[in-house]
């Protein structure tokens, strides 16, 4: 009879942390709450961490939370901020609030005081969607391993990343646009001030997060508003080392005065005059608009939450120097890009890439439709994921004193949703499954759950002790420049060389070109 290990090892930490009476009820911030016990796990849903960001708080730094009377009841999920998704319903369907600014907490421990390390998840979604509530980021499984887990809202896409100019008149160091990072920031200050409460420890903090929440950890990395809130972090195919353009983001970052103005052309296409207007017209009324959509407002570099170009600032050292653990997947690409004509697919190439263009060509060739998807695929991976984080590894290790453990999780999917073709080995977040421990009807090999009980205690062993060893797993070693050595994830987990070197070097050249144009 099969049987799922991962769940036996679950049940058995479950019952090392089921002694003695679980606490329910306590006191933080704003108020007393009251979370729930399930399985030897205390759980804690829509805590505010903020005020409620309406109104004249629209567009403004995250402002203290409102206090309460009585025992809050926390047992279910705030909604969601207002996102494309849910815009899109319609007005009758609408299930969102931009009254969204809390947060959850799972916790094993018994009472306060236990000093229990702490994971602090932020989602992903491209800036523009997601949602702590998403059943995937459940934090049971990880709080059975003895750590505590916090999951962390924050305003997305127009809400949480628009600049405009009379927004940065109104702040004190006339700046704009970060609101979601803002929040973030928010929320592990939270952390800070009241976890001990649910049995954590504020100095044993790690962030961690996937892809848009793999940016925003790189981001808050690199932040000085971010220093001394966290003491590792975890990213899963996000890093923020493209150089800083001002017009538009491309390949990178843009400045703030560049998305001032498209904010200004956000606000005339709302039909309103002025930012108090806009402060009053209806999210649905934007459900349309392209910078609603993926892709469309995005942090910026303001000189204050974000300092630069983060590859220059890794380079002098200018850093949040913090035990990392970072890395891509096989086949990240694939959900972002769609089959062409060969000869579309090449015009394309020179119009982006120009003097590389021939060199790009080589390496990534196309003379089918079907190519086209594939090569199409491998450049997207390489540039928004793996060149990333191949520059964070290879930038950390030369500039600081901390560890760096890279990983490649090249676990075959048998599915892939959103790819035209089959999978080629894992797409855009298919590691989550295994790092939450929820393994669905595509993941039910024994093999599956016994690779998820293996990140799951690297994930937690680098929270409790800044590195994700311990005896019975298979050895990670510790990435550096010399000794670039990646911890390959799949069924058979172990060392190897850093994947697709030969064109991430070709992509470091690029991207020093580009930077070289940008300044």
């Amino acid at each position: 009879m099969k049987r799922q290990l991962l769940f036996l090892i679950l049940l058995f930490n479950s019952a090392l942390f089921s002694c003695g009476q679980s606490f329910q009820e306590v006191e933080i911030e704003g108020g007393k709450v009251q979370g729930f016990v399930e399985n030897g796990i205390t759980t804690f849903k829509g805590i505010p961490f903020a005020a409620p960001p309406v109104g004249d708080l629209r567009w403004k730094a995250p402002q203290p939370v409102q206090s309460w009377t009585g025992v809050l009841k926390a047992d279910k999920f705030a909604l969601p901020c207002p996102q494309i998704s849910y815009l899109a319903a319609g007005p009758s369907e609408q299930k969102y609030s931009e009254d969204c600014l809390y947060l959850n907490v799972w916790t094993p421990a018994k009472s306060s005081g236990e000093k229990l390390s702490v994971m602090v998840w932020i989602h992903g979604g491209g800036f523009a969607l997601g949602s702590t509530s998403t059943p995937l980021y459940n934090g049971e499984n990880l709080a059975q391993m003895g750590v505590v887990l916090v999951s962390v809202a924050y305003r997305v896409g127009p809400l949480g990343f628009m600049a405009h100019p009379e927004l940065s008149a109104e702040t004190e160091n006339n700046i704009s646009g970060n609101y979601g990072l803002l929040d973030m920031i928010a929320g592990l200050k939270w952390v800070q001030n009241n976890i001990h409460a649910f049995g954590g420890d504020p100095e044993k903090v790690t962030i961690f997060g996937e892809s848009a929440g793999g940016i925003a950890v790189s981001m808050l990395c690199a932040s000085p508003l971010a220093k001394g809130l966290f003491s590792g972090a975890i990213s899963q195919s996000g890093g923020n080392f493209g150089p800083v353009f001002i017009d538009s983001r491309r390949d990178g970052i843009q400045l703030l005065r560049g998305a001032e103005k498209t904010g200004v052309e956000f606000m005339n296409r709302m039909g309103v005059k002025s930012i108090a207007e806009l402060r009053k017209v209806n999210p649905q009324k934007w459900a349309d608009d392209p910078l609603s959509q993926m892709g469309g407002f995005w942090p910026v570099v303001d000189n204050c939450i974000i300092l630069g170009d983060q590859y220059k600032l890794y380079e002098s050292g200018n850093y949040n120097d913090v035990n990392v653990i970072i890395g891509t997947n096989s086949d990240e690409g694939a959900m972002f890009v769609r089959p062409s004509d060969p000869e579309e697919y090449q015009k394309g190439i020179r119009k982006r890439f120009g003097p590389f263009a021939n060199r790009i060509l080589e390496e990534y060739p196309a003379n089918t439709k079907e190519e086209t998807f594939t090569s199409a695929a491998d450049i997207f991976r390489e540039t928004a994921f793996a060149w990333p984080t191949w520059a964070w590894a290879r930038l950390q290790s030369n500039t600081g004193q901390s560890k760096v453990f890279f990983y490649y999780f090249d676990q075959q999917q048998s599915v892939s949703p959103f790819s035209p073709i089959n999978p080629r080995g894992a797409g855009h977040g298919a590691e989550l499954s295994y790092v939450f421990g929820h393994l669905d009807k595509n993941h039910n090999s024994e093999k599956d759950y016994i690779l998820s009980e293996i990140m799951m205690k690297y994930w937690t062993n680098f929270a409790k002790r800044g590195d994700p060893n311990e005896d019975g797993l298979p050895f990670w070693r510790e990435f550096s420049e010399n000794n670039s050595v990646v911890m390959y994830l799949n069924y058979t987990p172990g060392p190897g060389p850093v994947p697709n070197l030969v064109k991430l070097k070709l992509m470091e050249e690029y991207f020093t070109y580009q930077r070289e144009k940008s300044d």
